[in-house]
């Protein structure tokens, strides 16, 4: 199991980035499907006019259908790098107090450099 929590974390910044390149390519072939359909629907009349409709709505369809699967890979990738975060705190207790208060020390220097 502790494989388990030492994986998440250097599997998650990769994933994610897959996760977003795929989000940002189905957006931009769905708009540009769109696009594409409406130029087209602006003459179109009668049965064609549905049909573009039809294919507008599938388009649609699909990116909601990658945007819903995108979010269920990223909430998952967050939980396995919750946990990961809670076992390491949990094993190395002392180590992640002292990067707290580095952490504070530093925002605190940094905002008082400000005044």
């Amino acid at each position: 199991m502790e494989s388990t929590s030492t994986q998440p974390a250097s599997t998650t910044p990769a994933t994610a980035s897959h996760a977003s390149e795929r989000v940002l390519e189905v957006l931009k072939a769905s708009v540009d499907d769109a696009e594409a359909l409406l130029k087209e629907a602006a003459t179109a009349t009668g049965d064609r006019a549905a049909e573009l409709r039809e294919r507008a709505l599938k388009s649609l369809r699909a990116t909601r259908e990658t945007l819903h699967e995108t979010q269920d890979i990223v909430l998952e990738q967050g939980r396995r790098a919750a946990r990961a975060t809670d076992d390491y705190v949990h094993d190395n207790p002392w180590q992640a107090v002292a990067a707290a208060g580095l952490a504070g020390l530093l925002l605190g220097l940094v905002l008082s450099g400000r005044r």
